[in-house]
């Protein structure tokens, strides 16, 4: 088995000289194929179970179903978004006092798995008028695990990964669970959708729970070498220390500015889907081509944009830039150029670019985080960071009220400017 996975790491990591353990413990050199095979296939199995119970598509999918208002619908997102990013800050002090924080991970994992399959108890079990509300109330438990899970991954993975495969190791977990994801949107969309009924979607929560079960058994046998625990600090310690941290380290804060500005590319999703509802009444069949092209883009662009990660992931969030607004570009001439009469079919490439870019973007930012945050804080840094970020995604929240004001165009138009600046501010941040 162990040879299994020294074959496996070579192959995947085209390693041909002796492997070079930068920025681990030396410990941990040893482990490495072992803890990249095990990173992968949990990667995999997280990614898949995140497709199958999506909170921005399957899951408002199902509380439409079972009867929700549009309230507790469009409540999605932000009880995701708030859930996992604000209180990382206030764990991050406690996950440092741990030596090893790898378990941080496997218990939010199956806390996790455990939401889901309480999740699939009431859907079987429970009174129907209810399941809106518990699965409201178990998404938020959800997201809160995984933002513990969040801010122990970065510092298991700095510990375990060399940093010349750590953008490689995210981009195959993203690309093997993308293709799996792929697989189960077809299934989702052409085979499920005729004859979905509450039997077919407490199923669906219960293959996801075991898919996070299993993830976190896997999770708990990476090998991970004892970290710094000098520094353990209340919540509110860690609230203060977060905010010398941003106001002190200027390298850090331009990152965090660039990080922000970078949401730009997963925010200019849901308004290309009001598009192509302009261009045709979109039915569920027709957004089964949606999945499938941004699966495509995730499964094509990973492995390229991980090695491109691990050269320059400053280098990647502008070229993940400039792509998105190729998309914006693209999809602004639907409505400059109405005379074509380009029809929904023409407009699918604008997702699969926008996929692309945002494939690019998101591994950018994780890459360049884990190797700029020093080894013995890196709980910290990453608990600042997603606070910082959570926190403007209820500012982003109002951004569609320019829509409203003045159209998808100009909506557009602004998102494609906050990219211009991310490319400007991304020549300031410090190299990794």
């Amino acid at each position: 088995m162990a040879e299994l996975k020294e074959r496996f790491y070579d192959f995947l990591t085209e390693e041909d000289e002796p492997r070079a353990c930068k920025a681990i413990p030396d410990e941990a050199c040893t482990n490495v194929p072992k803890n990249f095979t095990l990173n992968i296939v949990n990667g995999t199995l997280t990614k898949l179970a995140e497709k199958i119970i999506s909170p921005n598509l399957t899951l408002a999918w199902m509380m439409d179903f079972f009867g929700a208002s549009s309230a507790m619908i469009g409540a999605l997102v932000p009880v995701k978004d708030a859930g996992s990013l604000l209180p990382q800050l206030a764990v991050s002090g406690k996950i440092r006092s741990f030596g090893r924080r790898k378990y941080f991970w496997a218990v939010s994992g199956l806390v996790q798995a455990f939401a889901w399959l309480a999740a699939a108890g009431h859907i079987f079990f429970g009174n129907q008028n209810t399941i809106p509300i518990v699965l409201l109330i178990l998404l938020g438990i959800f997201s809160f695990a995984s933002g513990v899970a969040s801010v122990a991954y970065k510092d298991v993975v700095g510990k375990t990964i060399p940093k010349s495969t750590r953008g490689q190791m995210l981009s195959y977990r993203s690309t093997f669970g993308g293709i799996l994801s792929l697989i189960a949107g077809v299934v989702l969309v052409f085979f499920i959708q005729g004859q979905a009924d509450r039997s077919v979607y407490g199923f669906m929560f219960l293959f996801a729970s075991v898919l996070w079960f299993v993830a976190s058994i896997l999770f708990f046998m990476i090998e991970e070498e004892k970290g710094a625990t000098k520094g353990g600090r209340t919540p509110l310690q860690e609230v203060k220390v977060g905010i010398e941290l941003i106001k002190k380290e200027k390298d850090f804060r331009n990152f965090l500015f660039t990080r922000a500005l970078l949401m730009a590319v997963p925010l200019l999703q849901p308004f290309y889907v009001l598009v192509a509802k302009d261009i045709d009444n979109t039915s569920w069949s027709l957004l089964g081509y949606l999945i499938i092209v941004i699966g495509l883009a995730n499964v094509l662009s990973s492995p390229f944009w991980g090695k491109v990660a691990d050269q320059s992931a400053t280098r990647l969030m502008r070229i993940s830039s400039f792509i998105a607004i190729g998309g914006g570009i693209f999809a602004l001439l639907f409505y400059f150029a109405s005379d074509w009469n380009m029809g929904f079919y023409a407009f699918l490439p604008v997702f699969f670019i926008n996929g692309i870019a945002y494939s690019g973007a998101r591994l950018s930012r994780k890459t360049y985080l884990v190797d700029y945050a020093p080894s013995d804080n890196k709980a910290t840094y990453v608990s600042v960071a997603n606070t910082f970020i959570g926190l403007f995604t209820l500012v982003a929240a109002g951004f569609g009220v320019i829509a409203e004001l003045f159209g998808l165009p100009a909506q557009i138009i602004f998102f494609m400017s906050l990219l211009v600046l991310a490319i400007l501010l991304s020549f300031r941040l410090k190299k990794v």
